[in-house]
């Protein structure tokens, strides 16, 4: 049995997912795995492979939902994402964004950033 946190990400990342498919994107991947890291959402476009961190919140009273990819997220993401072009053999353009929602009374507020971080090196 799911937990009420866990449908709550697995609702932000069914209308993440929409809201890509209407940006035209073609969704590749949901909730990709190499090892313990995830990557909620790869996506391509006709530039770019996207590797999406999807953040979702019950309500706006706490900080805002981007805050909670940390630089050790980040990293994670990062090796994740590697490792799917590596193993998928992608010769594109990478992107790394997020996408936060945040429920609004009876409907949500989406906040897609693109570019959201890139590796350090």
């Amino acid at each position: 049995m799911m937990t009420d946190k866990q449908k709550t990400g697995q609702l932000g990342e069914e209308i993440a997912i929409n809201h890509l498919e209407q940006q035209k994107f073609i969704i590749l991947e949901k909730n990709w795995r190499y090892g313990h890291l995830e990557i909620d959402i790869v996506a391509r476009n006709d530039r770019f492979i996207v590797f999406c961190e999807v953040k979702t919140r019950s309500s706006s009273s706490f900080i805002a939902p981007e805050t909670a990819v940390t630089w050790q997220k980040q990293r994670n993401l990062i090796k994740a994402a590697n490792n799917y072009v590596l193993t998928k053999k992608i010769i594109a353009e990478v992107r790394f964004d997020i996408i936060t929602i945040v429920k609004k009374g009876e409907s949500y507020l989406l906040n897609h950033i693109e570019n959201a971080f890139m590796p350090r090196w």
